[in-house]
C-alpha cells in the first residue's frame, strides 16, 4: 500500500541544530541541540554541550539516596529551558530499558528513574548524557526558526554526544562537514 505524500513528513529527529552567530536568543549561543522528537505535533530536542555549573550528577544520585560509583565524574547538562526540573537522560543503545524513545538506532532517550538506579549501582548504560530541562518547539514553530537561519541542522554523530568535550562540541558538529560555524553567515541572494 502506498503512503499518500501528505502523511510523510520530513524529520529531523535524530539531527543536530547548531546555533548560528545569527542566533537572536542568548539562551541558545554556541548550542548544540540533539533533536529527539520532531513531527507535525512539534519538536523537542536536548542541548548537549552546556553543563550545568552548580550541579553535578554525584550529587543527583545522594540527593535520590543512590550509591555513587568509584570514580565517578558526571556533569549534569542544561538541556534546555522547557521544564527544568524535570531530567532526561541520552544514552547508547547498548543498553535497554522498557520505557525509552528510539531517537536513532543507536542513542536512546529516557526520562525512567531506573536507568539512573542502573548508572549508580554501575550496570547502566557505558555513555550517557544527563539533562535537566529539554528544549522546545510547537508545531511549525522550528521550521519559521530554520526558515530565520538562527538554527543550522547537520546529521548527528554519537561521538560529539559522548566522546568529544563541551567546549568543543559546536565548533566540532559544524567542521565534520566542511562549516566554520563561527564565520557562518546567511548569504541570500536575489535573482
Amino acid at each position: 500500500m502506498e503512503q499518500s505524500k501528505s502523511s510523510i513528513i520530513d524529520t529531523l529527529t535524530g539531527s543536530f541544530l547548531l546555533s548560528t552567530p545569527q542566533m537572536p536568543d542568548p539562551r541558545f549561543s554556541e548550542q548544540v541541540i540533539y533533536i529527539c522528537a520532531h513531527g507535525h505535533e512539534g519538536a523537542m530536542g536536548i542541548a548537549i554541550n552546556k553543563p550545568n555549573l552548580t550541579l553535578n550528577l554525584e550529587e543527583v544520585l545522594l540527593t535520590n539516596n543512590l550509591p555513587v560509583p568509584h570514580d565517578f565524574n558526571a556533569p549534569v547538562y542544561s538541556g534546555g529551558p522547557v521544564e527544568p526540573e524535570s531530567a532526561f537522560i541520552l544514552y547508547q543503545s547498548d543498553y535497554v530499558t522498557e520505557q525509552h524513545l528510539e531517537v536513532s538506532p543507536t542513542v536512546y532517550l529516557s526520562r525512567s528513574t531506573r536507568v539512573l538506579e542502573d548508572i549508580a549501582h554501575g550496570c547502566g548504560p557505558e555513555k550517557f548524557l544527563f539533562a535537566t530541562g529539554y528544549a522546545g518547539w510547537g508545531p511549525g514553530q522550528l521550521e519559521q526558526e530554520l526558515v530565520s537561519q538562527g538554527w543550522l541542522t547537520i546529521p548527528a554523530q554519537d561521538s560529539i554526544i559522548f566522546d568529544v568535550p563541551d567546549e568543543d562540541k559546536w565548533r566540532h558538529a559544524a567542521a565534520l562537514y566542511g562549516i566554520d560555524i563561527s564565520t557562518y553567515q546567511d548569504f541570500i541572494g536575489n535573482a
